[in-house]
């Protein structure tokens, strides 16, 4: 049978209550809800934490920190870590690259080109003495269609030539102290990300102790001459471009004098364009961590 009507009554008058009640509520967590700051949508870590990690526990510093090796070994055992960052390398489509500021493009791409070099070395490791061991008579290892990247499956020289080195992007010749091309010759591999709000005075310290670094550059007062790494005569032209005023390779070691002589004399002769420059041997052997049996 049908509730007595005093029964309905106070039903209805509870229930008015409680929506007077429940209206208020909102009305009260509406203000507090706006006031609480809205979580972004998760994206790209342009802080390179996951690479970061990876570096500092398998980069090892020789020489005085002016040159590096890398344990690839340690890093084959990281695997599944590595291929976790390669993977949100991967995963930046062009658009969201494109509405990056131009130091977080350029520093995504110096990593990209580093850590896919790495895993390059990986898919080889440890049967090979140098990356050149890798490819055949008519594909270096640099021409290898392997990364994909910003959409596309690109090549390790698509990163370096077509993107980093592509004229009016980045013009900035230190690129070549920041990348690293998994061999002896070549500059550091710094033990750390390259990151957009340091990228600067990370790009002026490669370039620092690369050009402290006497076994790859240096003054011979003997010849009374310049022995520089060949990446001054492969890529040149990139110091004309008048980076930070630097118009020639001559002008840009002479604003590194004092890493690359000792006696003053010496100094300012480099210092003034006045010494002849020649090229050493690049060494591509592995810039491995010595293995012992």
């Amino acid at each position: 049978p049908p509730p007595p009507m005093n029964r309905i009554h106070t039903s209805a008058s509870v229930l008015s209550r409680r929506r007077a009640l429940h209206l208020l509520g909102a009305a009260v967590a509406l203000p507090l809800l706006a006031a609480r700051p809205v979580r972004a949508a998760t994206g790209f870590d342009h802080a390179h934490a996951a690479w970061t990690a990876l570096l500092r526990k398998h980069v090892v510093p020789i020489d005085g920190g002016n040159a590096t090796q890398l344990g690839y070994a340690g890093m084959q055992a990281d695997r599944a870590e590595f291929k976790r960052y390669l993977a949100a390398l991967s995963a930046v489509g062009r658009a969201e690259f494109d509405g990056w500021s131009k130091p977080q493009r350029q520093a995504f791409l110096m990593n990209a080109y580093n850590a896919f070099t790495v895993e390059l070395i990986l898919t080889r490791y440890p049967d090979l003495v140098s990356i050149k061991d890798i490819g055949t008579l008519l594909t270096n290892p640099w021409k290898q269609k392997f990364v994909p990247l910003l959409g596309s499956t690109v090549t390790l020289d698509n990163i370096e030539q077509d993107m980093l080195r592509k004229r009016g992007a980045y013009d900035d010749p230190r690129l070549h102290f920041a990348v690293n091309c998994a061999s002896i010759g070549c500059p550091a591999l710094r033990a750390e990300a390259y990151v957009a709000e340091r990228l600067d005075a990370q790009l002026d310290e490669q370039a620092l102790r690369f050009l402290s670094d006497r076994s790859r550059n240096r003054y011979d007062p003997e010849t009374r001459k310049l022995q520089v790494s060949k990446i001054f005569d492969w890529y040149g032209e990139d110091f004309t471009l008048g980076h930070r005023g630097i118009t020639s390779v001559a002008a840009f070691l002479g604003r590194h004098a004092d890493q690359l002589a000792d006696a003053p004399a010496d100094r300012a002769a480099v210092r003034a364009g006045r010494v002849p420059i020649g090229f050493l041997d690049y060494d591509w052997k592995l810039n491995d961590v010595p293995r012992h049996a």
